[in-house]
């Protein structure tokens, strides 16, 4: 776990992270975890109109993707309901005096939940030196969003299915109180 997170201010990197994934940029110095190792992979040629991501891309994500299927939501939550002073404090610090960071936590992760999955294969262009869907309605998604496309669907399904337990039971905790 260690090796995958930023702890030198993790906190305030989780409130960055959090408060931009419905937004259209992340910069990777904010990011709670490490980069994703190895390049990213994609199959066909621009050439031939016939680029995608390659399925042996998601493989670059398995080592996160353990991690939260890893997760114990309930200690999670009840760590983060301990901690949460520090949160809220990251984002007053952000520039939210009058917002609770409980409430963007949850707006994003449903956020994320509402991904689409698009079935087949994802085509790609590359008009620069970064690629980007060939879909509009794709490459208009938040960073977020564009993320859980690119680690494939049996990994965004996993991904989703964690924030849904922990949407969940951060609700439950909210009740108790």
């Amino acid at each position: 776990v260690q090796e995958l997170l930023q702890l030198p201010g993790l906190v305030r990197r989780i409130v960055v992270s959090v408060d931009n994934l419905p937004r259209n940029k992340l910069t990777p110095d904010s990011w709670p975890l490490r980069t994703v190792a190895g390049p990213f992979r994609v199959s066909g040629s621009a050439a031939s109109s016939n680029l995608t991501i390659a399925a042996s891309n998601a493989a670059r994500y398995a080592t996160y993707v353990k991690l939260a299927d890893s997760v114990d939501v309930k200690k999670l939550v009840a760590l983060y309901v301990r901690t949460y002073p520090l949160f809220q404090q990251a984002y007053v610090e952000l520039g939210y005096p009058k917002r609770y960071f409980n409430d963007r936590l949850l707006q994003v992760i449903e956020h994320l939940l509402d991904t689409p999955q698009p079935a087949g294969p994802l085509k790609l262009v590359q008009p620069k030196l970064v690629y980007e869907f060939e879909d509009e309605n794709l490459q208009s998604l938040s960073v977020g969003q564009k993320t859980l496309l690119r680690i494939g669907p049996d990994n965004a399904a996993r991904v989703k299915a964690k924030l849904a337990e922990l949407r969940d039971e951060i609700l439950r905790n909210s009740e108790k109180r």
